[in-house]
């Protein structure tokens, strides 16, 4: 009899799979169900470390699909928390194809609250559906100042416009049917396990590769970077200790320009490679900006460490380095995720019959 049933959502994905282990090997008297459809970003290689441990079970699956997520509720009858991570999150990606980010994102989510919501059935004592967001729902900010929990809506991307829709669904649900449930609204994260198509990792093998670094613009757009394992202990902290119906920001109190940052990156990973310092700077080349690009994101993170004490463990010029040394480490995973090797044998082994 576990303490606990939780079903986390996008467990197969970057910040999903972190936030999968550490509830697996810190909580052996949890039960950890990871429900994920294995779309391109999702990759059971990230979790091989745990896939075999007795209180964990992976679920393949699409949240879009209410009649096999209710199947899983009913299933799993002891199920009492829902970590919703699964989203698709790629900016660039929605502005091309913003109707798959409105069916996962919105129609998804609503799935989960709707199954959650009937398996429940008003009995919520120590019930919670806790829903991941990003700070990309509050739009783009100047120079000055900060996004707070009560900063008003302005999402500017599909992308963002999609989360912001799915924050406000479970908002309804927990003022409509007192469904309990938390949110955090989180900024850029960065680790081990991220799919190369995002920044950093991206820029990582392409330094590594000798090949060009696209840089929107003139760089000049800052972001706030949170390394990924103190996101994953802030969902712990929240999803322990978090109060129902609020919402926490999730910030790395750590900004930094998108071209700062770059040279940042190169200039550790030439120092990794036994290169040149600077050397691989001529790589870096300006391209068109990106449509609808935000200025500036920045987390006012204070309301998550005054009241329930996190706050992140790593510094930046830390958490970068033990990045780096991850995707030098592993380049076997780094390719398998390129050419798509990571892929053939979990859709062999959970082939849709």
């Amino acid at each position: 009899m576990y303490k606990k049933q939780i079903l986390i959502t996008g467990g197969a994905g970057f910040i999903g799979s972190h936030v999968v282990r550490l509830f697996v090997n810190k909580y052996p008297d949890y039960h950890i169900i990871n429900l994920d459809a294995l779309t391109y970003a999702g990759n059971l290689n990230n979790l091989k470390d745990v896939e075999s441990k007795s209180n964990y079970t992976f679920v393949k699956g699409d949240i879009c699909d209410f009649d096999l997520i209710r199947s899983i509720f009913e299933k799993y009858k002891e199920i009492d928390t829902v970590i919703h991570l699964a989203a698709e999150s790629h900016v660039d990606r929605s502005i091309k194809d913003p109707f798959l980010f409105a069916k996962t994102n919105i129609l998804g989510t609503l799935n989960l609250l709707e199954a959650a919501k009937n398996l429940w059935n008003n009995n919520l004592k120590n019930k919670l559906f806790y829903h991941i967001s990003t700070d990309e729902v509050y739009g783009s900010l100047s120079d000055e100042g900060f996004f707070t929990e009560t900063t008003a809506y302005d999402p500017h991307s599909p992308y963002s416009a999609s989360k912001a829709s799915s924050d406000h669904f479970v908002r309804s649900f927990y003022d409509t049917y007192k469904l309990p449930v938390v949110i955090s609204n989180c900024s850029n994260n960065y680790g081990s396990y991220q799919f190369p198509e995002k920044l950093i990792p991206l820029f990582i093998n392409n330094i590594c590769s000798n090949k060009e670094l696209p840089v929107y613009g003139k760089g000049e757009n800052v972001r706030d970077w949170l390394y990924v394992e103190d996101h994953a202990r802030a969902i712990e902290v929240i999803l322990h200790k978090g109060k129902i119906g609020e919402t926490y920001n999730i910030g790395g109190f750590n900004e930094w320009k998108n071209i700062d940052l770059i040279k940042v990156l190169i200039k550790t990973v030439d120092k990794f490679l036994g290169r040149e310092e600077g050397a691989s700077e001529k790589l870096i080349t300006y391209v068109k900006d990106r449509a609808g690009h935000d200025y500036r994101y920045a987390i006012d993170a204070s309301k998550l460490k005054e009241e329930l004490g996190w706050q992140p463990l790593l510094q930046f010029e830390e958490g970068i380095e033990k990045t780096v040394k991850w995707y030098l480490n592993n380049d076997e995973w780094v390719s398998n995720v390129v050419n798509g090797d990571y892929k053939k044998y979990y859709q062999e082994m959970y082939e849709d019959k």
